[in-house]
């Protein structure tokens, strides 16, 4: 069985989400995020012959929906994120699910995609069985999947910096550098901007992630209304 490492943050108002604030306030931002992670988590549930890891970070039971969170976990493995750099805490979850599950090929996604359905992670992971890495890249310049039959290659993203424009091309750089030549996945968009959000949730209709947008959408017309 491969393993599925969902990388994510509690969702806490005023620390989840900050980049849609505004429109959206903190509290609707986290419940934005919330939704974008229940429906992660949902799609990696649904995906067959998969064993579920959540790297985290943040007290669950101060997020919005926390309740809902902690049951939808229920059978995962779970792992508090390592490290002082976003880069590390990646390159750490990577080694704690080795060290969980030695000999395992590890899948990592994160939960700014809620678009990603059990079939696309299918795919990805019958990919990686092909190839000793699989890289899916992001419309914004970053990365929305790694793969790796060794997770111990991981360890290149301590020196690549996160949350640019060019954090994909810079991770692909270090992989190949490091003898590693990834498979690429299709490009999809994270949800880190407002207008990103209307165009994900609006491909997304009836998703938790739809109807917190919707929600928020609603709020700012009855507003203008008044």
């Amino acid at each position: 069985m491969n393993v599925l490492l969902l990388v994510a943050k509690a969702p806490v108002p005023g620390l989840a989400k900050t980049r849609l604030c505004p429109p959206a306030n903190p509290t609707q931002a986290a419940r934005i995020a919330a939704a974008a992670l229940l429906d992660t988590l949902a799609a990696v549930r649904a995906t067959p012959s998969t064993i579920p890891v959540l790297a985290y970070t943040g007290r669950f039971a101060d997020a919005e929906y926390g309740a809902e969170l902690t049951a939808a976990l229920a059978g995962w493995h779970l792992l508090p994120q390592r490290g002082d750099t976003f880069a590390g805490r990646l390159a750490n979850a990577h080694a704690d699910t080795a060290a969980a599950f030695p000999g395992r090929p590890v899948l990592q996604i994160g939960m700014d995609t809620p678009q990603i359905r059990p079939a696309l992670l299918t795919t990805a992971l019958e990919r990686l069985a092909d190839h000793e890495a699989v890289f899916g890249p992001a419309l914004d310049g970053g990365w929305w999947a790694l793969g790796l039959r060794d997770p111990a290659c991981a360890t290149v993203l301590r020196d690549v910096p996160m949350s640019t424009d060019d954090t994909g091309r810079r991770t692909l750089a270090a992989l190949r550098g490091h003898g590693t030549q990834p498979a690429i996945l299709p490009v999809q968009r994270d949800v880190d901007d407002w207008p990103t959000a209307l165009a994900v949730a609006a491909d997304l209709p009836g998703t938790r992630f739809a109807d917190a947008v919707e929600s928020v959408v609603g709020h700012l017309s009855s507003g203008r209304l008044r």
